[in-house]
């Protein structure tokens, strides 16, 4: 049987609802994997009355036999029944924070249980979240947190170009401070161990320096040499197959692509500005080191388009089959 893979609506008000409908019907989901939605039927009807798209044929609620999946053929929504009434798109309200995070951890748990094999999640934002007063910052920390998870760390992934994070959301002036031998070493091997997985072989890696021309030799910082090398050093005593630290204005020319199958880079725009730069469309967001799989697509809610019949599904579709793919392969 295909693999149960979990969706999650993630923001009424933003393109969630409108990827969720359209990926549940799409073929190439659909050759790779059972969709099952968990969100609120209330919400994918208004979204799919107004934009025309048909609602799943299997809708169970929460507290119903979720065995009955096991028999699943096409897409199937788990309502969860928590949103109050009417949504009004592109407004970030705290319920719509609220909501998410609860439709977050019921995937969580049914994934940890056994109940479904992965999940892939629909954008959702800080700000709603603060408005509904959860403290963590996003997926990733929700994710660590109800998981048990303590090693964890970000990668954004596509068949072009992949980078994982060793800091992800603090400001550039902390980054200098956060880097350790331990934390870069940690994010080489999980780079490391989510590419096989993927690529069914050993990876061939690329650690990018801090400062510009990689330090020059201590001219323009010491990182490179104190933290970064040695960090690197570690890593390939451990097995891996890891050059750098790269120069980081040249780790992401067509050459250096072709020889690596990851970038491990020291902050967020590092290695996100050139991954949306090549494959912003069919970017994929992975949370490595969870005991399930997770994926996302690498983009927001969007919400001056919600519920406009205009997002493009090639990131979320990406997501779901490669949350199949890593499900599958165990």
């Amino acid at each position: 049987m295909l693999p149960l893979i979990a969706i999650t609506q993630g923001d009424p008000a933003g393109i969630g609802p409108e990827l969720c409908l359209k990926t549940a019907v799409d073929p190439r989901v659909l050759e790779a994997c059972r969709p099952v939605i968990i969100g609120d039927r209330i919400v994918l009807e208004q979204c799919a009355e107004k934009l025309g798209l048909p609602m799943p044929g299997v809708v169970l609620g929460v507290n119903d036999d979720w065995s009955l999946l096991d028999r699943l053929e096409g897409a199937a929504l788990i309502d969860c029944d928590a949103f109050g009434g009417a949504v009004e798109p592109g407004r970030p309200t705290a319920e719509a924070g609220m909501v998410s995070y609860r439709y977050l951890l019921l995937a969580i748990d049914a994934a940890m249980s056994g109940l479904i094999d992965a999940i892939t999640t629909a954008p959702i934002t800080k700000a709603t979240l603060h408005m509904a007063g959860i403290d963590e910052p996003g997926h990733t920390e929700i994710l660590a947190k109800r998981t048990g998870a303590e090693n964890y760390a970000m990668m954004l992934y596509s068949e072009t170009i992949a980078v994982s994070l060793v800091t992800i959301h603090q400001s550039i002036a902390s980054v200098s401070q956060s880097l350790s031998v331990p934390a870069i070493a940690r994010v080489i091997d999980l780079a490391g161990l989510t590419l096989k997985k993927i690529r069914g072989r050993a990876p061939k890696l690329a650690v990018v320096g801090l400062n510009p021309h990689a330090g020059e030799g201590g001219l323009f910082g010491d990182e490179e040499e104190s933290v970064i090398r040695p960090a690197i050093e570690q890593a390939r005593a451990a097995g891996w197959n890891v050059e750098g630290p790269l120069v980081p204005d040249a780790a992401f020319t067509a050459s250096a692509l072709g020889r690596y199958d990851g970038h491990v880079v020291m902050y967020h725009d590092q290695g996100l500005i050139p991954f949306k730069m090549l494959s912003f469309a069919e970017g994929v967001n992975i949370t490595m080191g969870l005991p399930i799989v997770r994926t996302s697509p690498d983009h927001g809610t969007a919400y001056d388009i919600a519920w406009s019949g205009k997002a493009d599904t090639s990131s979320m579709v990406a997501a779901i089959r490669l949350a199949a793919k890593m499900s599958s392969e165990g």
